[in-house]
């Protein structure tokens, strides 16, 4: 009779973790061990290896606060990370021996962000079902805007009317090797004059990562006469492009800069055939950004967040 093992991680995994990572069916190089410890200073880590007999079939990317762990805090999305091969009952099994775990280890909640479907290599919702079965619940449902290029893709005529108009306005598209003019000229000084807050990653922490995933994180930027003016910064992982970070000066917004390097972007990713292009979520009643980015061709996911009481 099989049986079911859960291990904490810890440094002597690194090499295990990662190879399952690459191979699992709804992995990400978010998951990867060099992601997620580039700010490990933080966040404890309380992550699990979990094994059927000595076969490692899914890890669980997590961090703890106070007696409360979460899927990790440095990642946009997270859950169980399963192997190709696994079958419904299996994930059941796995998904009781992670909560008899973490309820011996003194836990008393533990909270999940799922990852987004378009994300899985193959569908990988057995454990939303079986988290869900064992008391879970939803508290929260984020929009989540994304182009799935196998549909016809659909921008708006006045999107693209102006993107045309652009075209010949000297408006030049690169991608960049360095990320600091866009950081410092555009990206931190707008979301502090907009929204008061600064960007999640430090310029030497995304410089730091883009130097580990040279493929995976590229930036992009568009200038006028050599100045920057707009740019999004690029994840890409399982043939998804992910926008994590768009922003626009006023000289730019004038010359609507991140329309226009957005639709340049969706066009060359879906020439590369590529499965998705992720906008990311929609909160706080936006519906001016919803409608934007439905104009730029996307259509409506969401990403659940769960909570269980051990």
């Amino acid at each position: 009779m099989s049986s079911y093992r859960v291990e904490k991680y810890t440094a002597e995994s690194y090499h295990i973790w990662n190879s399952f990572v690459e191979d699992a069916k709804n992995g990400t190089f978010l998951f990867h061990r060099d992601f997620m410890e580039y700010h490990s200073d933080r966040f404890e880590d309380f992550s699990l290896l979990l094994y059927r007999d000595t076969t490692l079939v899914a890890v669980f990317p997590a961090t703890l606060i106070a007696e409360t762990v979460h899927s990790h805090l440095g990642l946009t999305y997270g859950g169980l990370v399963l192997g190709k091969s696994i079958g419904g009952d299996k994930v059941r099994q796995l998904t009781l021996a992670m909560v008899v775990f973490y309820k011996a280890a003194a836990v008393r909640e533990l909270w999940v962000k799922s990852i987004p479907v378009f994300y899985h290599h193959r569908p990988s919702h057995e454990f939303s079902y079986f988290f869900s079965d064992q008391g879970a619940v939803c508290y929260r449902r984020d929009l989540n805007l994304a182009i799935d290029y196998s549909l016809p893709l659909h921008i708006h005529r006045s999107k693209l009317k102006q993107y045309r108009k652009r075209q010949s306005q000297g408006l030049v598209v690169e991608q960049e090797e360095d990320f600091s003019d866009f950081w410092n000229l555009v990206l931190v000084p707008r979301l502090a004059e907009k929204h008061g807050v600064k960007p999640v990653h430090s310029l030497a922490e995304i410089t730091l990562l883009q130097q580990r995933f040279p493929e995976a994180i590229q930036q992009y930027t568009v200038r006028l006469e050599g100045q920057v003016i707009a740019g999004i910064t690029l994840f890409i992982s399982n043939g998804v492009v992910k926008s994590q970070y768009g922003a626009v000066t006023e000289l730019g917004a004038s010359h609507r800069a991140l329309d226009f390097l957005f639709i340049t972007l969706i066009q060359k990713y879906q020439a590369l055939d590529y499965r998705f292009f992720d906008m990311g979520t929609v909160t706080e009643d936006n519906w001016g950004l919803l409608k934007q980015k439905e104009e730029l061709g996307c259509e409506v996911y969401t990403q659940d967040f769960y909570k269980l009481v051990l």
